[in-house]
């Protein structure tokens, strides 16, 4: 899907309550890992509704590309973070600066995303560029990341967008927020929302003290994200 479409759906999208995030720096809250002490600690700070599209080329996912749209207070906060000549407004310059700032801070965290086919991780390349926009009074963010190399539609494919250390929460609203158009005949998709309350019931005599002293809680944080899996057979 061209990247205009995307941008224009998730313009039209839903608008529901908001959860409220905290007033902070932008880059502390985009590029910083919280402290971990446990998960009772662990919550976001932000809210952004998203859209992934897989760029799907014949019998390959070449590339996804994302549309986040974050809650307003945190929008509120880079307007003023960002606005430098103090017309409450983001001019073309400021949002550049804005793109700029995210690509910088969150390249550690591999932009969010998490790739894998048959239980392995897919090498993704960083964006060439992070556009910011702003619409609504809601910032967005838009930008292609391109797998290293074309991922082929074989066996069973993993996609999920989500911040390893839990400060900024990624919310799929629709399953259709998760997008494979073009997808072949002999894939089949599903999003997978796993229930944090059956996971933690499940795991409930292990969720001790040296649990969380001992675990790498960013790796935790995967066990709860929404992902879009694909399971292709041979072809036809």
């Amino acid at each position: 899907m061209e990247m205009s479409r995307i941008i224009e759906a998730l313009r039209k999208g839903r608008t529901g309550v908001v959860k409220p995030a905290s007033r902070i720096a932008f880059l502390v809250a985009l590029g910083a890992a919280a402290a971990w002490p446990g998960m009772a600690a662990a919550h976001p700070h932000i809210w952004a509704d998203a859209r992934v599209d897989l760029a799907i080329s014949g019998n390959t996912v070449t590339a996804l590309q994302h549309v986040w749209r974050f809650d307003d207070i945190f929008t509120a906060t880079v307007l003023v973070e960002f606005d430098k000549n103090a017309d409450n407004r983001l001019d073309d310059a400021e949002l550049a600066e804005v793109g700029k700032t995210v690509r910088e801070s969150i390249a550690e965290y591999d932009y969010f995303q998490v790739v894998q086919a048959d239980g392995k991780d897919v090498a993704m390349q960083p964006p060439e560029v992070v556009i910011a926009d702003y619409q609504d009074d809601r910032l967005l963010l838009i930008f292609e990341s391109k797998m290293q190399t074309p991922l082929p539609l074989a066996g069973t494919l993993s996609f999920a967008v989500y911040d390893p250390t839990f400060y900024t929460a990624i919310d799929y609203a629709n399953d259709t927020d998760m997008v494979s158009e073009g997808l072949p005949a002999n894939c089949r998709r599903e999003v997978i929302r796993p229930d944090p309350d059956e996971i933690l019931a499940q795991n409930s005599q292990n969720l001790d003290e040296a649990f969380y002293e001992t675990t790498d809680m960013t790796k935790l944080t995967g066990i709860f994200a929404t992902r879009l899996q694909l399971t292709c057979g041979a072809t036809q």
